[in-house]
């Protein structure tokens, strides 16, 4: 229905010619600056202001305000920057530069420095489930021990001294992460006991052991 259709009707009103006045008007503008973003020059408009820099959402949509206005700008302008390829790479960095990786002192031979984990969630097989796995530092000398992961410290203990400590010697220190097993004070007592010191990985670090 157009203008001069409604116009003739009975019940028009003037508010509503209004309305659909500038409804039409609107979509008329609306197809003009759909035309003007197929030109690369008016397209090019965020992508200028994204090569200075990621301002955000907002100091983006206030920098084109202060010459450009279309319908639908602010929308347009938070579907864009997130998007932008280009914000993404010239975006600010709000937080202090990584450190290098500081890998953990190389022991002057075998036996001095010991590394475990244990590898878990395996198929029951014969009570098994899980591995126990202990690394050597120096030598990269590797023991992989059987058990279950329902073991306790003392089960910990005895499959220590028979597979490690019987056969190779005590150690001086043994790498590992913060697991409530190996954190128990059973498990503590005995390393102080021994004379063995116990290096634990920092919570949410498991990089520290990564070698196991």
């Amino acid at each position: 229905m157009n203008i001069k259709q409604l116009i003739k009707q009975d019940e028009f009103q003037p508010s509503r010619y209004f309305s659909v006045k500038v409804e039409i008007f609107s979509n008329l503008i609306d197809s003009i600056l759909k035309a003007l973003w197929k030109d690369p020059q008016y397209r090019s408009i965020l992508q200028e202001l994204s090569k200075a820099g990621n301002p955000g959402q907002e100091k983006a949509l206030k920098l084109v305000k202060r010459d450009f206005h279309w319908s639908g700008m602010t929308q347009f302008i938070k579907d864009y920057v997130p998007s932008c390829k280009q914000c993404s790479r010239n975006k600010n960095i709000h937080h202090k530069k990584f450190g290098l990786l500081k890998p953990l002192p190389m022991p002057n031979g075998p036996r001095i420095c010991l590394s475990m984990d244990f590898i878990t969630q395996f198929p029951l097989s014969n009570s098994i489930d899980s591995i126990l796995v202990i690394v050597d530092r120096f030598s990269k000398i590797t023991v992989f021990i059987p058990t279950m992961s329902s073991i306790t410290s003392l089960d910990l203990d005895h499959l220590f001294i028979k597979n490690i400590f019987s056969k190779h010697g005590l150690t001086s220190s043994i790498v590992s992460d913060r697991c409530p097993l190996l954190a128990s004070s059973f498990w503590t007592n005995l390393c102080q006991q021994l004379k063995i010191s116990r290096d634990l990985s920092t919570a949410y670090h498991p990089e520290t052991d990564g070698q196991t």
